[in-house]
């Protein structure tokens, strides 16, 4: 994919906005899947854990997808 923005109607959208609604559906995910088992009990702060989880998907998806070794 690369980091090269996309024309969408004659407006560019950067690839970091794409980037970051992928994590954002991801987290949400993740999180209902936490919510329903054991370990979501476990979860001292909440806002800060789920702050913490989008940019750590949000990272994790710009590296896989950025296209450097």
């Amino acid at each position: 994919m690369g980091l090269h923005e996309f024309a969408w109607g004659g407006i560019y959208i950067g690839p970091l906005f794409i980037y970051a609604l992928l994590a954002l559906g991801l987290t949400l995910v993740l999180r209902l899947l936490l919510q329903t088992t054991p370990f979501g009990r476990w979860i001292w702060h909440e806002a800060l854990f789920d702050c913490a989880l989008f940019v750590l998907i949000l990272c994790g998806i710009t590296w896989a997808l950025s296209g450097t070794p």
